[in-house]
Order: structure tokens, then C-alpha cells, then sequence
């Protein structure tokens, strides 16, 4: 739009500069055709009538050619003026109107753009937060077979082989578990003990229930310590391109 602007002002300059052009080119074609005139008639003769006319005529044109400066060039500038303004500002109006349209037409496919890229931004961060989720489960079956104890059918093992194990598993999974988390609890006194949640309390790591009414300080007995990651450490991601694939199956080729 600024660009419009700058050719919008340099368009009004030219087209004043043409019309005071074409204006004084008119009052000079103007001027020598009065005196002409006069020659014109004051050479002419003829019957009474005729000469009247004429003498008429002549006394005008002479009227005119004394106050030339004063009526016939403004007059003549200021309706070529006039006409070249009047024109600058149609030119300026349809113009513009053109260039609103493209400009709105451009900032549509530019909205439609910036929201078909924003879709895709968003598909693919909710593709990469699922695949951070199931990558995380994918971790605790490579290294505990997590997964695979969850789908076996444990009615055709008695306590004892389940036992067994569990305690594998546990002790895999606890491994990983400290390798990558490191879990804490958040609140470090013993489950049943009596506790005391100051104001300003964390209200994400902290969550109050029953009877909860007032502003803290507020007492209360814990019912569980919580978890928080003593580290921040995310397994490296896998190279596989499908979010949903948890782990990839194992073929054996034999030879």
C-alpha cells in the first residue's frame, strides 16, 4: 500500500503539470484567435446591419482580449484543472479498489496457508507427543518384557512360577525405571503419617482430598507419596516412522 501511495502522488503531479500544460496551450491558441478576429471584422464591410453586428462582435472580442489575464486564463485553468482532478480521483478510487481486492485475495491464500501449515504443525507434534508415550513403553518391554507379562494368560501358572516371574520383570523394569527416571517421592514422610501442606503449595505436585475446605494451612494424613522424576533423561527415539509400532517384531532367518 505504500508503493500505491508514492504512484498515487507522482500520478496527481503529471496530471496537473499536463492540464496546466494543455490549459496554456488553449489560452494562446485562444488569444491569437481574438486578435485575428478583430482584424478579421474590422476589415469586413457591409450593409448597416452587417456593420452593427460586427461593430458589435469587435467591441466584445476586444472586451475579452483586455481582460484575457483576468477572466479567460483562470477560467480556462481552473476547468482543465478541475477536469484532471476529477479524473486522478476516479483513477485513485479504481486502483485502489483493484489493488484491495489482490491485496485481500493474497492475505486469503496466506490465512489459508499459515492454517493448512499450522494443521500440519499440529498433527505432527501430537504424532511425536504419542510416539514419546509409546516409545516409553517400548523401553520397558525391550529391557523388562513388560508387555508381555500384561498379555500373558496367567490362569495356567500356579503362584509360585507367577511369583517367579513377576519378580524378573520388577527387577528389569525397576532398572530402566532408575536409569531413565529415577523416581522420587514427592513428599518424603511415610504413608498413614500425619502431615502438614503449607500455603503456597505446589498445586501439581500436591493433591488434596476429602474434607477440604478454608485456606492452608491444612493437616492431613498421607495416603500416597507421590512420584517425580529425579531426571529428565528421554531414551533416544527409535527410527521407525510409524508413532503407533511399540516394538518392531523379531524374525529369525534361518539359513
Amino acid at each position: 500500500m505504500e508503493v500505491f501511495k508514492i504512484v498515487s502522488r507522482k500520478s496527481f503531479g503529471i496530471i496537473t503539470l499536463f492540464m496546466l500544460l494543455v490549459s496554456t496551450g488553449i489560452n494562446v491558441g485562444i488569444y491569437f484567435s481574438i486578435d485575428w478576429l478583430i482584424v478579421f471584422f474590422e476589415n469586413d464591410t457591409g450593409n448597416e446591419t452587417a456593420e452593427k453586428t460586427i461593430s458589435w462582435a469587435v467591441n466584445n472580442l476586444e472586451l475579452i482580449s483586455q481582460n484575457f489575464y483576468v477572466w479567460v486564463v483562470p477560467a480556462t485553468m481552473g476547468i482543465f484543472l478541475l477536469c484532471g482532478w476529477l479524473l486522478w480521483i476516479i483513477l485513485r478510487f479504481s486502483i485502489g479498489k483493484i489493488l484491495a481486492q489482490g491485496h485481500g485475495k493474497t492475505d486469503d491464500k496466506s490465512s489459508k496457508g499459515k492454517s493448512k501449515k499450522d494443521f500440519v504443525d499440529h498433527k505432527i507434534e501430537q504424532d511425536r507427543k504419542r510416539r514419546l508415550f509409546l516409545h516409553s513403553l517400548s523401553i520397558l518391554q525391550r529391557d523388562g518384557r513388560l508387555l508381555d507379562f500384561f498379555d500373558e494368560d496367567l490362569s495356567q501358572y500356579d503362584d509360585e512360577q507367577i511369583g517367579a516371574a513377576v519378580r524378573s520383570i520388577q527387577e528389569d523394569c525397576k532398572k530402566t525405571i532408575k536409569k531413565y527416571i529415577d523416581a522420587k517421592p514427592v513428599l518424603e514422610s511415610e504413608e498413614g503419617d500425619i502431615v502438614k501442606i503449607e500455603p503456597g503449595f505446589d498445586i501439581d505436585a500436591i493433591k488434596l482430598v476429602g474434607n477440604v475446605s478454608g485456606e492452608p494451612p491444612f493437616e492431613g494424613v498421607l495416603k500416597h507419596r507421590g512420584w517425580k522424576a529425579g531426571k529428565k533423561e528421554v531414551p533416544k527415539l527409535s527410527d521407525i516412522q510409524d508413532s503407533g509400532i511399540i516394538m518392531p517384531a523379531e524374525v529369525e532367518i534361518q539359513s
